[in-house]
């Protein structure tokens, strides 16, 4: 809330160079930021009295998105990237697929390893999981499992991410 906006009998009031200039009445800070030639802004509303600041609200609203857009550089987001295996396949297909998942952890992502189940395949589903086991080993220098092989319907899926 800024200016006119502030409709509350009294608030606390702090200058544009940050000193506090103490309780008064809404009326008695705005002509006090008309004075200023500057903006008087309600930066802590939950506080009794609530907190007014006379400042140039552009340029705090500018430096805010600032902030923000600083912030959102900063953080690093985590991929989940997928892998998807047969129960029947071979050791260089299987390889192939570590390999795939060793470049996706060394860039950061996690890697969900999915073992797809069709038609007959179904009825080995207990026994085919000796394949997600031999993915994680061969993985086990640079990753963990974070989740451990799980059965959810046709599939059967683990998670890998980088190790610390």
């Amino acid at each position: 809330m800024i200016n006119e906006q502030i409709r509350d009998k009294e608030v606390r009031l702090i200058g544009p160079d940050g000193a506090q200039l103490g309780i008064m009445s809404a009326r008695e800070a705005m002509q006090k930021a008309q004075e200023a030639g500057l903006d008087l802004v309600k930066i802590a509303p939950q506080a009794k009295p609530p907190v007014c600041k006379i400042i140039d609200y552009g340029k705090y609203r500018y430096e805010l998105a600032r902030k923000e857009k600083e912030a959102k550089k900063k953080q690093k987001t985590i991929e989940i990237k997928e892998v998807r295996l047969s129960p029947n396949i071979d050791t260089n297909d299987l390889n192939t697929k570590v390999n795939a998942a060793r470049k996706f952890l060394s860039k950061g992502d996690r890697v969900k390893v999915t073992l797809r189940f069709r038609g007959r395949e179904m009825a080995h589903m207990a026994s085919s999981k000796h394949v997600l086991d031999d993915f994680a080993e061969q993985l086990k220098d640079v990753a963990t499992v974070e989740k451990a092989p799980k059965v959810e319907g046709r599939s059967m899926t683990m998670f890998l991410t980088e190790k610390r």
